[in-house]
């Protein structure tokens, strides 16, 4: 026998399920050690649909589950908010938030860059929700890097704008910022590809002080600029060369690392799915 359901009995099946995930959310942020004296670090990903979606992000949750006083802001790059990111997040024990900023349909071409209306809508979050009174930072984390826990603990002192070297970027092993000695300033980067940026440096490779970020409310990425480039038009919103705070015992460790999952070969799933079948029938992968 199969049941209608009518579309009241349907809104308030959604409302009962909504409600699940409020109150275990709120139970999971009971239950995670908070101290209110230690800032917070604010997490902010990017995510969209494909097929590795799902293990990336269950990669890195587990990564900031280990994390105390850490808020995960995810933000999908599609028309509505799925129902695996939904579900992924209910089952961590991280505070988050999920947003949902579709990048405009003219930029979603190969070679445009990824993740700046996501990151953007984050930032927006962030200035209505918050204050330049709270302690926190800032930090943009995709969701196919690999993260070090002591990067977090690193990057949590930070008062303007922090930096550290990034593993497997430019072409290199390592992309690091080149200090003084004598003084401990950041003098330059270390990278060969576009070393001409203002800050040749990755997304993975600076946290910024939430206060400090939230008084630089004109502070956005943006679509108008050169590929690979991105990184250095939000930081010379921010900061200047001589402001910046090496990491990392001044710069000397790699605790984050620009990792890339190989694209998984679906050749024979794509063979079934021309004869109406599916080997995930009914499953989230």
């Amino acid at each position: 026998m199969v049941l209608k359901l009518n579309s009241e009995t349907s809104n308030q099946l959604r409302e009962t399920r909504e409600q699940i995930l409020d109150r275990l959310k709120m139970c999971q942020r009971d239950c995670q050690h908070w101290d209110p004296d230690v800032p917070i670090i604010y997490v902010i990903t990017p995510t969209y649909a494909r097929p590795v979606q799902k293990a990336e992000l269950t990669r890195l949750s587990q990564t900031l589950m280990l994390i105390n006083n850490l808020h995960w802001i995810v933000i999908e790059d599609a028309p509505k908010k799925s129902m695996l990111v939904e579900n992924l997040l209910a089952r961590t024990t991280l505070n988050y938030t999920h947003l949902l900023s579709q990048t405009p349909q003219k930029y979603r071409r190969k070679g445009a860059s990824r993740g700046v209306t996501q990151r953007n809508e984050a930032l927006k979050w962030l200035r209505k929700n918050r204050s330049e009174k709270d302690k926190g930072v800032v930090y943009f984390a995709d969701d196919d890097n690999t993260y070090s826990i002591q990067i977090f603990e690193e990057m949590r002192s930070t008062k303007e704008v922090s930096v550290w070297p990034v593993g497997l970027v430019g072409g290199l092993m390592v992309e690091k910022p080149l200090l003084n000695l004598t003084t401990g300033k950041v003098i330059g980067w270390n990278s060969v590809w576009r070393p001409d940026r203002p800050f040749p440096i990755d997304m993975a490779g600076f946290a910024i002080n939430l206060g400090h970020i939230i008084r630089r409310s004109t502070a956005y990425f943006s679509f108008n600029v050169s590929g690979g480039f991105l990184e250095s038009h939000i930081l010379e919103q921010l900061t200047t060369k001589d402001h910046l705070e090496p990491k990392a015992d001044n710069c000397t460790q790699v605790l984050v690392w620009h990792t890339r999952t190989e694209a998984p070969k679906l050749t024979e799933e794509n063979k079934i799915k021309l004869r109406g079948l599916r080997s995930d029938a009914g499953m989230e992968v």
